[in-house]
């Protein structure tokens, strides 16, 4: 690794093209994802995030994913009962209570298949621009949950490992419980 390394460095040309190569494909720098799996919930994450799922141990089908700069991804299990719609609702109004310029529009979109809709978010935190998507995909077994929230300068990059980690949970979901 030392050699390979030294000589990157000292060969000019080779350390320019793998810069190149890492700048058009980031995702090489990625580490081997690791994986979730609890209660019926799992995804694939990076990692170098940190994991909260202290609601987890008090049976509630809830974890968080941080990332190392602050931006969080969030899933949530609801019984079936649950309308997706005031779930999203419920989200929406608390976030106004917290946050009273808060903007807000309607979203749908659809992965692998699944259609999951809720509200795109914009809104200030300590004079900072952040981003927060909530969308919900409603499955025979289980209504979800899902939230993800960043400041605009880490957006960027985590919206991208946000909709990874949102593809690989919809991936994932037992054929028993997908729509």
């Amino acid at each position: 690794m030392i050699s390979v390394c030294y000589n990157l460095v000292t060969n000019f040309p080779a350390f320019f093209i793998l810069a190149s190569i890492v700048n058009i494909f980031p995702f090489l720098l990625l580490e081997v994802p690791m994986r979730y799996d609890r209660l019926g919930i799992q995804f694939d994450y990076p990692e170098n995030w940190t994991i909260d799922s202290s609601d987890i141990e008090n049976r509630k089908a809830t974890v968080t994913i941080y990332s190392p700069d602050g931006g969080f991804w969030s899933v949530s299990a609801h019984a079936t009962g649950h309308p997706a719609s005031k779930l999203c609702e419920a989200v929406l109004s608390q976030m106004r209570e917290e946050y009273q310029d808060l903007d807000s529009e309607p979203a749908e979109e659809t992965i692998n298949s699944h259609r999951l809709t809720g509200f795109d978010l914009n809104f200030y935190c300590l004079d900072l621009t952040n981003t927060a998507i909530v969308r919900t995909l409603e499955t025979p077994a289980a209504t979800f949950l899902l939230f993800c929230q960043a400041e605009d300068r880490e957006w960027e990059c985590v919206s991208k490992v946000f909709a990874a980690m949102t593809a690989s949970f919809i991936g994932k979901l037992p054929a028993s419980i997908k729509s």
